[in-house]
């Protein structure tokens, strides 16, 4: 696996990806919110500077990661390819390449939560509702104390 850019042709794989993800991650959302936040996401892609693409050895698209002002937006992997490494190899990325030092994370999505406690996030505060008003609370975890523990 690499971590390389993604063109805006592959915004469609990526929003795929997006969708997998949820599905397999985040059971309390609702099919009404997903089908409302689908083009949410996929209009991301053209307004946040710096996304990055993990990719299989052959090349497909597999995952991405969207930062924007030092915070983690957007980190998916495609169900098919977790629990290989490709997930702390884009939140690596995210620290050394684009400066990010702070991620949200839905409190419900366990999977997730456990991965960012693992690789060293701490946990800093909660907001009941999501950035959209929905009522899908939302951990805010900082990285900063982590930054000192990546192996390069």
């Amino acid at each position: 696996m690499k971590v390389s850019t993604i063109a805006p042709m592959e915004y469609g794989r990526a929003t795929e990806i997006w969708e997998s993800s949820v599905r397999a991650t985040h059971h309390f959302v609702s099919e009404n919110d997903i089908a409302a936040f689908r083009p949410m996401v996929r209009r991301a892609f053209d307004e946040m500077a710096q996304v990055a693409g993990l990719r299989s050895d052959d090349g497909e698209l597999i995952g991405f990661i969207g930062v924007a002002e030092g915070k983690v937006e957007m980190l998916f992997i495609d169900p098919a390819c977790r629990s290989r490494g490709g997930g702390k190899m884009l939140l690596d990325h995210a620290r050394l390449a684009f400066g990010a030092t702070s991620v949200d994370v839905n409190e419900q999505n366990e999977q997730a939560l456990g991965f960012y406690l693992h690789e060293g996030c701490e946990v800093v505060g909660r907001s009941e509702l999501d950035s959209t008003g929905r009522p899908y609370p939302i951990l805010h975890l900082s990285m900063a104390a982590s930054a000192s523990n990546q192996v390069s």
